[in-house]
């Protein structure tokens, strides 16, 4: 252990940093305290018995530091910063390819609001961190205990929750890489950053950096990796109480870090008082902001309490989780390439003469070799730690030596990059590289280039405003520096669920734990035993994201499956959401049936809902029970409905489902019976008022009618009566154009508006100037009947015909463009139907369009009626006209006939005969004469 600071070994930069705010201060009593505070917070943490090591997450010297630490210590008892309940999974460990993520989850909610689930903690590990090195020591170290001392993952949202404030998710990121953490909330340790951003942007603004990744990297990062043990001690502990003191008061008031120091420390107390350990042979890593703590149950010595609340009764589920580089930058808000720049610099530190970092696995190092046998040294038992901070604050860093020969290999890699992404580069912009990353790191006052000043020197000297590739230049820069790492968990630390996929899916011969996109092809009619992996892709294709498990050929459709099928595999991509898979059961087939049945018993679910739900059972599990069950839950769910927003998928599903049962089955189901006779009768009370509700649609009300008229026969065989829908639609009394023709169809479909009356109706509209505006919407309400009413496609096509050619134009040209979006919403449905119908009436070649007549226009001749014999008796118009002559001989006169009138039975064939003929004319002439 350190030995103690003593009284004074801070004196004299308490002394130097007041009488600076006295000289520099308006105000010198508030800058001066603060000062002092750090200095105190410094003093107290290093003071304290249990020694502390402070920690900044991901960081190459805090890993660097922690090595030399662990290798001259050789402590008995780590404490460490993660949630107290992820202890089980650091075993695991070995069995992965760094970086994952250590994962609590929970999608069954106890305790916690509903709309959070489900709940997600992850902390990533990355193996340039100090806390992978502590982990891997103790792990591989025979007697060392490790303990995780912080909240565990309930309390996180436990103590959200008591903020009424879900946690913050990961920022989404725009790459598949980014979003390997999904949604969870992520912990980590040593989350070392100002809370104040006037104080960041400041810094920012001052050290001439643009991301705070990239100050840290030049001002801490760097200068600390070559420190002693005390002085980076003594530097972590000054960052973090800057931080703490210099971030806005509002924190104070809701500090969860405080609640946060304080269940550590109560952790450690209650840890060390059961296992009787030695303080000295402890060490307790932390992040530094943790370690300048003022809590009163701060140190070994304090003797206040913290009341740590008991967990919910939420069914927490643990495991570790494929992550990457990208990842963690997105949910941690660092620098695009900061992780991998900081995994390059580690890899780097830890060649040649660099320390031998800790590994899992049997890879564990030998001896330190420490750099001049200063690092085994540093804090020694028994010695007095001096003040190294003023040393280190009043002396400037030492300049790096310009490493020529590296900064030659990132120029000539960082071309041949750009070459092979599409970009005109040559030796001499590599030469451009190199000498402007050298004039950036001495305008930033770098000796030596570091990769942020090579990156913006590679994007100004290549890029030149212009991408021609899909990869930008700095994208180029962070593959240069290591890429993103993307992590695996291993075989042997998968979850029973996942192992059993892969387990299953053994026969396609394909190693699916590749990230890499694998086509797998089957052939079920040669190769029958792979029916199983295909069963399994399909579920996986249900509940696993789109990308994969996706069908390039084949389908499964009820009553339907292909004997051929190929498929694009990328579970290994997807690893992580297999992983949370197995949170939720053991094999797939559970867990796709406990998501059934969750989704028909949600608060929010629908008859459609669970329809569609019996549809998947069918398809993807062989349960009938299941789908009685299901089947039986859309039922309740229907009759308790109390709008018809669901009626068209309604519909259509179970007329999907009827098809396949009455095609596969010798009867229909119980519960399919059940929810026809329920369905009639719920949409016949429901029907008078969607025709009048404006929230109704026209569609959802000929969604209705197309429930009652289609399942009209098997509803009326089960019982139903028929009378119902008669009430029904009498009692409907719409105003709305679009709905006035919906309900004249269906009274013309129930036999109560014969189609001569209908199309009177129609004309009648398009007669009356004041109707024409509106007659588009009548027209739209009869092509939403052909839902209903199949039978009136003819009639439709004669409507929409006549109205093409009545209406003027200011009312048709608007009006078209709300038609065409109407019929390619329901083109499914309807406009097979018209187009069927439109090629029966009309002619099928341009020439026969010019003379064709529409047949509900053209003429119908009436027949002749047969001509009389001769002697026959005359009737009432020759008798008249006989008696009247005059105005036929003055018509025949005109015409150029001449003769006169002869007896009819005289057999002369003058004008008696010629009307004799043909009497429809002179009774025409009668009946004219007659009306005068």
């Amino acid at each position: 252990m350190t030995a103690p600071v003593t009284a004074g070994a801070f004196g004299a930069l308490r002394e130097q940093l007041t009488d600076a705010a006295a000289a520099f201060a308006d105000t010198p009593d508030a800058l001066a305290g603060i000062l002092r505070g750090i200095v105190d917070d410094v003093d107290r943490a290093l003071g304290e018995r249990l020694e502390i090591f402070p920690v900044c997450h991901h960081s190459p010297a805090s890993a660097l530091a922690m090595v030399r630490r662990l290798r001259q210590k050789q402590p008995k008892v780590i404490y460490l910063e993660l949630c107290e309940d992820l202890r089980p999974l650091l075993d695991e460990l070995r069995n992965c390819r760094l970086p994952v993520a250590l994962q609590a989850f929970a999608s069954e909610l106890d305790g916690f609001p509903t709309g959070w689930g489900p709940l997600s903690v992850v902390a990533p590990i990355t193996e340039a961190s100090a806390e992978y090195q502590a982990i891997a020591y103790a792990l591989e170290t025979p007697g060392v205990e490790l303990v995780l001392v912080d909240r565990s993952s309930d309390h996180v949202f436990q103590w959200a929750a008591q903020d009424d404030t879900p946690p913050e998710a990961e920022a989404r990121g725009t790459t598949d890489e980014s979003a390997l953490h999904g949604d969870a909330v992520g912990v980590e340790v040593g989350d070392l950053r100002p809370r104040f951003a006037e104080l960041e942007a400041h810094l920012l603004h001052h050290g001439k950096v643009r991301h705070w990744s990239e100050w840290w990297d030049q001002y801490v990062e760097r200068p600390l990796a070559d420190a002693d043990y005390d002085t980076y001690r003594q530097v972590m502990v000054l960052i973090g109480s800057l931080f703490r003191r210099l971030r806005p008061a509002a924190a104070d008031r809701t500090d969860r870090d405080a609640d946060r120091e304080r269940y550590m420390w109560t952790r450690m107390r209650a840890h060390l008082a059961v296992s009787g350990a030695d303080p000295a042979d402890c060490l307790y890593v932390c992040g530094a902001f943790h370690a300048a703590s003022r809590v009163e149950q701060f140190g070994l010595d304090s003797t206040a309490d913290f009341d740590i609340t008991t967990p919910t009764a939420t069914r927490w589920r643990y495991g570790l989780i494929p992550s990457s580089h990208s990842a963690i930058e997105a949910q941690f808000g660092l620098a695009s390439g900061s992780v991998s720049i900081a995994a390059a610099s580690w890899s780097k530190a830890v060649s040649g003469s660099g320390p031998t970092p800790y590994r899992l696995g049997g890879r564990r190092g030998g001896k330190t070799r420490g750099r001049k046998g200063r690092a085994d040294t540093d804090g020694a038992p028994g010695e007095t730690v001096t003040d190294r901070l003023s040393g280190f604050l009043a002396a400037p860093p030492a300049p790096d030596a310009l490493d020529e020969a590296e900064l030659r290999g990132w120029c000539v890699e960082i071309v041949r990059l750009a070459r092979r992404n599409g970009y005109l580069a040559s030796t001499a912009d590599a030469i451009a590289v190199f000498e402007t990353s050298i004039l950036l790191a001495g305008l930033r006052n770098r000796a030596r280039p570091t990769p942020y000043d090579f990156a913006d020197a590679a994007v100004t000297c290549i890029e030149k405003d212009v991408v021609p590739g899909r990869r930008d230049v700095r994208r180029l820069c962070e593959i240069l520096f290591g890429g993103d790492r993307i992590g695996q968990v291993g075989y042997e630390s998968l979850p029973p669920l996942a192992r059993d996929v892969l387990d299953r899916l053994a026969p396609l011969g394909l190693d699916l734990e590749k990230r890499t996109v694998q086509r797998a092809l089957l052939d079920l009619r040669a190769d029958p035993e792979l029916a199983g992996c295909s069963d399994l892709l399909w579920m996986l294709r249900h509940l696993l994201p789109a990308d994969a498990a996706r069908p390039i050929m084949g389908e499964r459709r009820l009553g339907h499956r292909s004997v051929q099928e190929s498929w694009d595999l990328a579970l290994g991509r997807h690893q992580r959401a297999l992983i949370e898979l197995g949170y939720e059961g053991v094999t797939v087939e559970q867990v796709l049936e406990q998501r059934l049945r969750r989704a028909v018993r949600a608060p929010d679910a629908t008859a459609a809902v669970a329809l569609a739900a019996v549809e998947d059972a069918i398809r993807l599990l062989d349960s009938p029970r299941l789908v009685e069950e299901l089947g039986a839950r859309a039922v309740q769910l229907l009759a308790a409905e109390r709008s018809v927003d669901d009626a068209p998928e309604v519909l259509r599903r179970i007329r999907r489902l009827l098809g396949h049962y009455r095609a596969t089955a010798p009867s229909l189901p119980a519960w399919c019976e059940a929810f026809v006779t329920t369905g009639y009768a719920h949409y016949c009370t429901l029907l008078p008022t969607a025709f009048v509700e404006e929230e109704s649609s026209v569609r959802q009300v000929a969604a209705m009618l197309g429930f009652l008229f289609g399942m009209e026969s098997l509803a009326l065989s089960l019982g139903c009566d028929r009378s119902q829908l008669e009430l029904a639609v009498a009692q409907s009394h719409p105003e709305p154009p679009a709905k006035v023709g919906l309900l004249w169809a269906a009274r013309h479909q129930l036999g109560l508006l014969p189609l001569a009356e209908l199309r009177l109706r129609c004309r009648d509209l398009l007669d009356n100037p004041l109707v024409v505006p509106a007659f588009p919407q009548y027209l739209s309400g009869f092509v939403h009947a052909l839902e209903p009413v199949p039978g009136l496609a003819p009639f439709v096509v004669e409507t929409m015909s006549t109205a093409f050619a009545r209406l003027p134009d200011p009312v048709l040209l608007p009006w078209l463009p709300n038609l065409v979006t109407a019929l390619r919403e329901h083109g499914p449905e309807l406009v097979p139907l018209l187009v069927r119908e439109a090629e029966r009436t009309f002619p099928g070649t341009l020439p026969a369009l010019d003379a064709w007549v529409p047949p509900w226009v053209a003429p119908t001749p009436a027949p002749a009626p047969a001509p009389k014999a001769a002697g026959t008796a005359a009737g009432p118009g020759h008798t008249l006209l006989a008696g009247h002559p005059e105005p036929v001989d003055a018509v025949a006169a005109l015409l150029g006939a001449e003769g006169g009138w002869h007896p009819l039975d005289s057999g002369t064939p003058d004008v008696a005969a010629l009307l004799t003929a043909h009497p429809a004319t002179a009774e025409a002439v009668a009946s004219l004469l007659e009306h005068r």
